[in-house]
């Protein structure tokens, strides 16, 4: 499964049912603009430090971009972003997910619904 940037950010702040669901899963993947997104959001080097470790501990795979995922994360762009607010962040991160056959999970239940090759499970706080 791979896990967007805003069930990370969760677990930062402590909630319990975003780490539970991160524990419950053996296969835990990410896109690259995940892990950019979190290390962009760290105020400074120690806690992109933290960030970084938590990732290794909990094994996760950073997965990188292809011209696949960037073809149909334009194509995404495209037909979604004046109708559904999809970003070019949320656009890459999609298209990872369905060029790797993997589910997202993630709260942003609004930019993804549209995306009918997705694999969406929604998180609820």
């Amino acid at each position: 499964m791979i896990f967007d940037t805003d069930i990370l950010i969760w677990i930062q702040r402590g909630n319990e049912k975003a780490a539970a669901m991160v524990d419950a899963d053996t296969d835990r993947f990410i896109s690259i603009i995940t892990y950019m997104e979190l290390l962009q959001k760290a105020n400074n080097r120690e806690q992109q430090a933290v960030i970084k470790d938590y990732l290794t501990q909990m094994d996760f795979t950073v997965l990188p971009l292809s011209e696949n995922i960037g073809h149909r994360a334009s194509i995404y762009v495209e037909e979604y972003a004046l109708s559904h607010g999809i970003s070019a962040d949320d656009a890459l991160i999609a298209a990872t997910a369905i060029e790797n056959n993997q589910s997202l999970v993630s709260g942003n239940n609004k930019h993804y619904k549209a995306i009918k090759d997705l694999h969406f499970k929604r998180f609820q706080v």
